[in-house]
């Protein structure tokens, strides 16, 4: 029987979830933050980066201990059995399978200026030739991670020397053009919007979600040569690096802007239509980078769906495992993937491109994300008692601390998407939920209901705070800004002690995890 191959080294690893990390968010990302809090908006990458890092290295001691495929989608098992597993995995598989469709369209619409025969002239709809070249890109992601992992590492790494080289090239190219240092100042100050501001850049201005393609790491640790040193590794090192990237390039448009961009304050400021990054660069005037601009938004776009899609096949694989979809899926091609997981979520991909409004595959790609980043913290204290002796090649210290600090993060990245996401979120789990029931009809006993009962209070508060809360459209914003942060905070630090608490007793935690051979069977386990 075929084995998946452990054929991604450290720099693999790395550029699997940098370029999961830098899309075509770079592009528009420094506009957004100055809207929200000026040139302070340096200050909400910092705030960003840390965040995101303080909730990764809870999935940095998970996945160097249990590099095991689909590492969302099956950890959550071990924890707190299938209902939880189902929650998270299902949700990440239905947002995964909308990223290869949103991609390809953001790449389409890109080259729109070049190909205008890809777009009808009323609507903006891809038309017949559209579609087909769309559906073209789709089939090669899926030819790209079917010739084997290591192939697939091959080929991203190449498009991510690219998706790093063009900002950077860019912010150098600005700061030795043009940097004006009293843009930092004038016109009203360094924080012209305050601390608010500043946290509002870090939410609805997009800087918390730059960072959140480091799952993919988590997702494909089964593949990785070493992991015990580079899954912490890649995660450290890809989120330090983005980090400079972005925080590079937004100190460099903010010195690069002319005075006159900035005589309606930083809220106000547009370019007429024209991209932010392509606008200040027309007037600096060094044009010719605008083509490279280009290839960068069409490289960017192609890379997330690349591995996107290989990060996807292995969720698929890990709910085949956890008993949710097919056994089929976790059949492996001679090449060590999943092909059949592959082909199905093609399929699934292809419906979305053609059936489901382009917003609409938007917002349900974030609601069905999200969700899945609460399982690293609660499942790092809980893997602490259930596995005490197993060998860690990174121990967090104080763990409790900084684990009910990530799950606080992770609500708030869930809040912070919006209500119009989070009724989304909900409707799809209520879905994953029937589908669940119908897999276990005749063995409901079966089902890990106990260990599932935070779970509720946890979907049905972070709901009524997001609908009460500031984000999102049809928000009823009767929470103030500041009290509804603190409010997530502290309501997730009552739900982390309960999931904490729920977690699974020993003898269904080795029943679980005794298919991964991972633990020494006539090695005791110390329950909770």
């Amino acid at each position: 029987m075929a084995k998946l191959k452990r054929d991604i080294g450290l720099l693999g690893l790395t550029f699997i979830s940098v370029g999961g990390i830098i899309g075509s968010g770079w592009l528009f990302g420094p506009l957004l933050a100055v809207q929200h809090a000026g040139p302070a908006a340096v200050i909400s990458w910092i705030i960003g980066a840390v965040a995101m890092f303080v909730l990764a290295i809870t999935f940095a001691e998970i996945s160097a201990m249990l590099p095991i495929p689909g590492g969302i989608a099956r950890v959550p098992q071990f924890s707190h059995g299938n209902i939880v597993s189902m929650a998270m995995g299902w949700t990440a598989w239905i947002g995964y399978n909308t990223t290869a469709p949103i991609e390809v369209e953001a790449m389409l619409k890109y080259l729109a200026p070049y190909a205008p025969w890809l777009h009808t002239t009323e609507t903006g709809d891809l038309t017949g030739a559209g579609i087909t070249i769309a559906l073209f890109f789709m089939l090669l992601f899926v030819a790209v991670n079917a010739l084997g992992v290591k192939f697939f590492t091959q080929v991203n790494a190449t498009l991510t020397w690219a998706k790093i080289a063009i900002p950077v090239i860019l912010t150098a190219l600005l700061i030795a053009n043009r940097f004006d240092a009293q843009n930092f100042t004038q016109p009203d100050g360094f924080a012209p919007y305050g601390l608010q501001g500043i946290m509002a850049a870090v939410s609805t201005g997009g800087v918390i979600f730059s960072f959140i393609g480091f799952r993919h790491v988590v997702d494909m640790a089964g593949e990785v040569r070493n992991p015990k040193f580079a899954i912490p590794a890649a995660l450290v090192l890809s989120i330090v690096l983005c980090a400079a990237i972005y925080l590079g390039l937004q100190i460099a448009f903010v010195g690069a802007l002319d005075a006159d961009m900035l005589k309606n304050g930083w809220a106000g400021l547009s370019f007429d239509g024209q991209g932010p990054l392509d606008g200040v660069i027309i007037s600096v005037g060094f044009v010719w980078f605008l083509s490279v601009l280009n290839i960068g938004s069409v490289i960017g776009p192609f890379g997330n769906g690349l591995v996107a899609t290989g990060s996807n096949a292995r969720i698929a694989m890990a709910l085949s495992k956890n008993g949710f979809l097919p056994k089929r899926l976790m059949i492996l091609s001679s090449f060590g993937v999943p092909l059949w997981a592959l082909a199905l979520n093609f399929l699934i991909g292809v419906l979305f491109l053609l059936t489901v409004p382009f917003t609409t595959v938007i917002a349900l790609n974030g609601a069905a994300i999200v969700l899945s980043f609460a399982v690293g913290p609660i499942a790092v204290v809980c893997l602490r008692h259930l596995m005490p002796d197993h060998p860690r090649s990174i121990r967090i210290p104080s763990v409790k601390l900084v684990a009910v600090s990530a799950f606080a993060i992770a609500t708030l990245v869930v809040y912070w998407s919006g209500w119009d996401t989070v009724w989304r979120l909900g409707i799809a789990l209520i879905i994953g939920m029937i589908l669940l029931l119908a897999r276990f009809r005749n063995r409901l006993d079966e089902m890990d209901v106990t260990e599932a009962l935070w779970l509720l209070p946890y979907l049905i508060g972070i709901g009524l705070i997001s609908y009460l809360g500031q984000f999102g459209d049809g928000a009823l914003k009767q929470i103030p800004f500041g009290w509804d942060i603190a409010l997530c905070v502290l309501f997730s630090a009552v739900i982390f002690g309960l999931a904490v608490r729920s977690a699974l007793p020993a003898e269904k935690f080795r029943e679980y995890i005794a298919e991964e051979e991972i633990l020494d069977p006539k090695k005791p386990i110390i329950g909770l």
